[in-house]
């Protein structure tokens, strides 16, 4: 059995010897730059743009239609929604996702790697391709990014928002969230993150994924891709990040959600577990529908795209 309050089939030793890292490498300032974003490359249907803090941004747009905009979780980049672009754009959306800054093919940045800025980015990608009516999808910390953004700067653009394995409302444990996960819990990934990420992200996709259970039919190419995308991004930025998916508070951004919400979540999920995020979210979002899947991971989006992609479908149509 796995110690309680950790996240389950992580590396024991990081979670044991975990210390808190020098607040001193944690974020720094960010004061953004009030240029507009600017477009730069295309190149195979990839493109990137420019930020208002001169960030270069890698994004994804393909097909025509009504667009579905996806952000995906941490230590990952805009490939993680393979599954669902390829399934959605062949049924006649529009699909968008980005390697969020300091992730995948986007700019390594030093300040920034929290969610307000995250936020900022994707509307600057919002506003520079003129999104109208569109469905925002996130996974896992790309949840709390959609949320923020929604929180930030309304639905005027959004006909609807999914958050699947979503960080919202908060991670971390505290006198107002006392079912959340302790400190020492994250201070433990950043031990892992700073030592040794390699070995880290590939032991961290047996719990994300859910090869940790007794007769689980694991796959090697999907944890290899795992390890893959996560080594792409910078390791200062995903250091960050862990703060900003752990200590964020989305409760107010998720009052403010006012279209029609999905919440999926896996009730197996030893990552972002379910009772404190997902069934939370769900009942503070204004007419949220939820969705529990039984024995679902963390990584449902990838581990179980043929069961995932048919229900998001569906409630797009909706």
């Amino acid at each position: 059995m796995e110690p309680e309050n950790s996240i389950a089939g992580m590396s024991r030793r990081h979670f044991l010897s975990a210390s808190a890292v020098s607040a001193a490498a944690m974020m720094l300032p960010y004061r953004a730059l009030s240029a507009a974003p600017k477009e730069n490359v295309q190149d195979g249907g990839t493109k990137t743009f420019t930020s208002k803090d001169g960030t270069t941004i890698h994004y994804k747009d393909w097909g025509v239609g009504q667009p579905v905009v996806f952000s995906h979780g941490w230590p990952l980049n805009a490939d993680a929604w393979d599954a669902q672009m390829l399934y959605l754009g062949q049924r006649g959306y529009r699909v968008i996702a980005h390697d969020r800054r300091s992730h995948g093919r986007s700019d390594q940045t030093w300040n920034g790697n929290e969610m307000n800025t995250y936020a900022g980015d994707l509307s600057s990608l919002f506003e520079l391709l003129d999104l109208k009516n569109a469905v925002m999808v996130g996974h896992s910390t790309g949840g709390g990014e959609v949320a923020r953004y929604i929180g930030r700067y309304g639905t005027k653009r959004v006909a609807k928002a999914v958050l699947i394995s979503s960080v919202p409302p908060v991670m971390l444990k505290s006198d107002g969230n006392p079912d959340g996960l302790p400190l020492t819990v994250f201070d433990g990934i950043r031990t892992g993150v700073a030592e040794n990420r390699s070995q880290f992200y590939l032991d961290l996709s047996l719990p994300f994924f859910g090869y940790n259970r007794p007769g689980a039919k694991i796959s090697e190419g999907i944890r290899e891709n795992f390890w893959y995308q996560g080594l792409q991004g910078g390791i200062k930025g995903q250091y960050d990040c862990v703060k900003a998916f752990s200590e964020t508070d989305f409760t107010q951004d998720l009052k403010r959600i006012d279209v029609p919400t999905l919440v999926m979540h896996g009730d197996d999920d030893q990552v972002v577990p379910f009772a404190d995020t997902g069934a939370r979210t769900a009942k503070i979002v204004k007419n949220a529908k939820l969705k529990v899947y039984p024995g679902f991971p963390h990584g449902m989006p990838i581990s179980h795209a043929d069961v995932i992609n048919p229900d998001l479908l569906a409630f797009i149509k909706e």
